[in-house]
């Protein structure tokens, strides 16, 4: 057996789907790409993209020793329909991938017993990655014919339809590349037309600001209006662009137990989320992602759903949170209450006056209509 079949047969062993070779460098396009998405400030309030940003475009900048890239991907397809989800609006919609444990607990584990056994028995040097260091693992897939980059920027699977997590093992031997995998999306725009935000400038192109995944999980502030009722009751993530792709017809749900959802976070009641404060939060969502985002965050997202429920019963809990110790909770909170209820907008209007924070004021205003 070759080197390459020898660990294409471990990783599949240790639990991995799919298994491709790439050589250790970035196309020019994909790069240019990168470049483009940086320079234009489509990242957002993402620093660390620009901040690692020759590590990201080049792997030999990242480890110059580095000549190939073993790419590692496994199938955390759900067994429904996501958008089935967005009609349920008590309830929030959590992308698919964070139901359950943080894929990159399990990935790193498996990635670095591959890579143990790339260095004792093949006597090569290793480093693991697992979207945590700056590298650009979809263009990498791509080339190592795992999927390739749809016009929503995602990696698509002919086997697996949208639904991969991805981890990398470079390694300084010289492997023969898998053939790189084609661009399979044809004159299709499904993903780009579902967008709720309108976030693909042009295919195969991002604005990450305009992104609810990169709005409900990276961005720390206030979310736009211009953005909020488009998100319905997403509270972390979005699948919309995902979901919708044709090739996922061939896509079949995990077996792997982390990645199949908990009950508890397949569609939670709203309101019950909005009562959860810090100490709660952590508990609830110990060994997920989600925790990430922090408690103050997450509240945010939980009340901008609440607000486009269109449930008047969840007044008294969002009610409650304008006397949160968070100015990004009770700001949100107004905006909310405003949709739900005029009659309690203006029954607590009286806060206004003693409100200290000056986003929260201007909260209070545009929910008044006071143009000052």
């Amino acid at each position: 057996m070759t080197f390459s079949t020898q660990i294409k047969a471990e990783a599949l062993a240790l639990g991995f789907d799919a298994v491709g070779i790439a050589p250790a460098v970035i196309g020019g396009r994909e790069q240019a790409r990168m470049d483009a998405f940086v320079g234009g400030g489509e990242h957002g309030e993402m620093a660390w993209m620009a901040d690692k940003l020759d590590r990201r475009r080049d792997p030999a900048v990242l480890w110059p020793e580095a000549r190939s890239v073993i790419v590692c991907a496994a199938n955390y397809g759900p067994a429904h329909d996501p958008l089935d989800d967005l009609e349920r609006r008590d309830r929030g919609a959590v992308a698919v991938y964070a139901r359950n444990k943080d894929y990159h607990d399990l990935l790193k584990k498996r990635l670095k017993r591959l890579a143990r056994w790339i260095h004792s028995d093949l006597g090569a040097e290793v480093k693991v990655f697992v979207d945590t260091a700056p590298v650009m693992e979809k263009p990498l897939a791509a080339r190592a014919g795992i999927g390739w980059q749809g016009k929503h920027t995602n990696l698509v699977s002919r086997g697996f339809g949208s639904w991969l997590f991805l981890g990398e093992v470079f390694t300084t031997l010289e492997l023969p590349a898998d053939a790189a995998e084609v661009d399979h999306c044809g004159t299709c725009r499904q993903c780009l037309d579902i967008c709720p935000t309108a976030a693909f400038p042009t295919p195969y192109t991002l604005d990450a600001r305009r992104c609810i995944s990169y709005l409900t999980i990276e961005h720390k502030g206030s979310i736009p209006v211009e953005f909020r009722v488009a998100m319905g009751n997403r509270i972390y993530g979005c699948d919309d662009c995902l979901a919708v792709c044709p090739w996922n017809k061939f896509a079949t749900a995990t077996q792997e137990l982390a990645f199949v959802p908990r009950d508890d976070l397949t569609l939670p009641l709203l309101a019950d989320l909005a009562e959860l404060d810090d100490a709660a939060f952590r508990a609830y969502f110990a060994g997920s992602p989600i925790k990430r985002t922090g408690r103050d965050r997450f509240v945010r997202n939980v009340l901008i759903a609440l607000g486009n429920s269109g449930d008047s019963s969840a007044v008294a809990v969002v009610e409650r949170r304008l006397d949160d110790a968070s100015p990004l909770v009770r700001g949100i909170a107004i905006w909310a209450l405003a949709r739900l209820s005029s009659g309690a907008l203006h029954r607590n209007a009286a806060r206004a006056d003693s409100e200290t924070d000056d986003d929260v004021r201007a909260e209070w205003r545009l929910a008044l209509g006071d143009p000052a």
